[in-house]
């Protein structure tokens, strides 16, 4: 691939040089305010909504998103549309006004551990020690593409590109903890942002426009089907092989709402608010800027369809390399080190989220609930801060499991489908349906994701077919779901249920002190601060962006 090497000058690595010395600067800043524990995992829940929403929605703005959302561009057209408005923008929405107040009401400091109050400690350990696995793997995806660009981009060996993306990360995380993972997303989500647009912007120029670039798509393999989004879908005769069914069903609520909701990496933002209403604003304001990514993603990943040659053929130039092909096609020395920053910052973000979620699981949910018990607190901010260690470590060694994907999307959902599909049903139905009982919550989630691996080892050898990858994800995460769901029926009448008193603000019906109304409406009186109010405006601003894509 030394054909995408880029002409990189001073002024490139300068600008990215002051980027990677920004970042160790934030960490460092943030180590003055670590005092304990709390301070480190969840930032003393004292971060103002505007800066815990940006950092939600940068988080999510790693490989998979800049990277894969691109090669999903280039690969099945505007029907990759459907990720944001119907995958991500509703169920950010739910996160915020539904699910926040248990979450951030009950005082959990993870996911696992609303799990064990709301279920028994064999579901708690089960979803702790997945949770703990799909981050490291999905780390390494992170890890890997920034490691792969700059060998690609800028000639570093591999070794070395995962070694300085790596310490960069782990510098930071582990002087600053979460507030320092934070401050840096929120800064990166600007400098993201400054990478792509000019990308965007000298992409629609050289096509002739967005009229040009219609015209091209048209007369491409994908044809005018990669221009709409659900006119194709009453058939499988489309360019991402699904109907409807499965991308409302399998995507729009199961994957979706199963990452959102229930991914620490996201949640853990939302629960180092200052106040209730600050959390339960965190995802919707992500929302927002989260209907827009498509611009810099999808249509940069339509561009390169267009215009280069071989992307995602036999060759070697795979899906993933239509954002770097873009920079090296279009951008300006300047302009072209804001980018390859953009991208570095990107990969980071991503990685840190997974990182930031690994080591507060492993310390709270794994190493003091089952290995150390009644420590002083000192001693689990030192166990942080080592698993923040061993989690990079692992990340590098994940890293080249990726390496076998065309398109790293593919292997992400694949990830979400075994992982997040499972522990959504059984999130879901436990929190709305009170009797179910402890250990219908821990055969849920365990067969639940038998199901969805089922599934995936039976694509993988042929067995079953599906139009692609992402299909049978998508119908993995559905098989999950209806699993899990229909254990949780058949378990429960046969296994003793928890009493009401333990149940108390964990689930619908039953308000805790911290859960009830006059506690989840404090501070909603103002329209601009009220959850519902910006997520039903969130909501409506998706359905319009479909019609002129429909």
């Amino acid at each position: 691939m030394s054909g995408l090497r880029l002409d990189v000058n001073f002024v490139d690595y300068l600008i990215l040089a002051i980027y990677f010395i920004t970042v160790l600067g934030v960490g460092f800043a943030a180590r003055r305010a670590i005092r304990n524990s709390s301070d480190f995992f969840l930032s003393g829940r004292s971060m103002p909504a505007w800066v815990t929403g940006l950092a939600f929605v940068s988080a999510n703005l790693g490989a998979l998103e800049i990277i894969g959302m691109a090669a999903n561009g280039a690969q099945y057209g505007m029907m990759t549309l459907h990720y944001y408005w119907v995958g991500a923008v509703p169920a950010m929405v739910f996160l915020g006004i539904v699910m926040m107040p248990f979450y951030y009401g009950s005082k959990v400091r993870s996911v696992p551990e609303f799990l064990r109050l709301r279920f028994n400690r064999p579901t708690h350990l089960f979803n702790a020690v997945s949770f703990a696995v799909a981050q490291v793997l999905i780390a390494g995806v992170n890890l890997y593409a920034l490691a792969l660009i700059l060998q690609v981009l800028l000639g570093w060996p591999l070794w070395l590109s995962i070694v300085i993306g790596a310490a960069v990360v782990l510098v930071y995380i582990t002087l600053g903890g979460l507030s320092s993972a934070i401050y840096n997303e929120v800064l990166q989500f600007f400098v993201i942002l400054a990478g792509l647009i000019p990308i965007t912007i000298l992409g629609l120029v050289k096509v002739g426009g967005w009229q040009g670039l219609v015209d091209k798509v048209q007369a491409s393999n994908l044809g005018d089907a990669a221009l709409h989004t659900f006119s194709n879908t009453a058939t499988t005769d489309n360019p991402l092989g699904a109907n409807w069914i499965g991308i409302i069903f399998g995507l729009g609520f199961v994957l979706s709402f199963g990452y959102w909701t229930t991914n620490f990496a996201e949640v853990q933002r939302a629960l180092s608010a200052k106040d209730m209403n600050a959390a339960r604003r965190t995802p919707i304001i992500g929302a927002f800027p989260k209907l827009l990514i498509p611009a810099v993603t999808v249509i940069p990943g339509l561009i390169a369809l267009v215009t280069v040659q071989g992307l995602g053929g036999s060759g070697t130039l795979k899906y993933d390399y239509a954002i770097p092909q873009l920079m090296q096609e279009l951008l300006p020395n300047g302009v072209l080190g804001v980018a390859v920053t953009g991208l570095v910052a990107s990969f980071m973000a991503g990685m840190a989220a997974n990182v930031s979620g690994f080591n507060t699981v492993f310390t709270y949910d794994i190493w003091q609930s089952y290995v150390r018990k009644d420590r002083p607190d000192g001693y689990y901010l030192r166990v942080g801060r080592i698993a923040t260690v061993v989690g990079v470590v692992i990340g590098i060694g994940t890293a080249f499991i990726a390496a076998d994907f065309n398109n790293i999307m593919n292997y992400i959902q694949a990830l979400f489908s075994l992982f997040n599909a499972p522990l959504f049903a059984t999130f879901i139905v436990g929190m709305f349906w009170k009797r179910m009982s402890p250990w219908a919550g821990f055969w849920s989630l365990l067969l639940g994701f038998l199901a969805s691996l089922t599934l995936y080892v039976l694509h993988l050898n042929d067995i079953l077919k599906f139009n692609s990858d992402l299909e049978e994800s998508f119908w993995g995460a559905g098989a999950a779901f209806v699993v899990a769901v229909v254990v949780a029926g058949i378990v429960t009448p046969f296994t003793p249920r928890k009493p009401e008193n333990e149940l108390r603000g964990l689930v619908y019906g039953l308000a805790g002190p911290s859960t009830g109304a006059d506690v989840v409406i404090t501070g909603e009186k103002v329209w601009w601060r009220n959850p519902v109010v910006l997520g039903t405006v969130a909501l409506i601003l998706a359905a319009l962006l479909y019609i002129p894509f429909w």
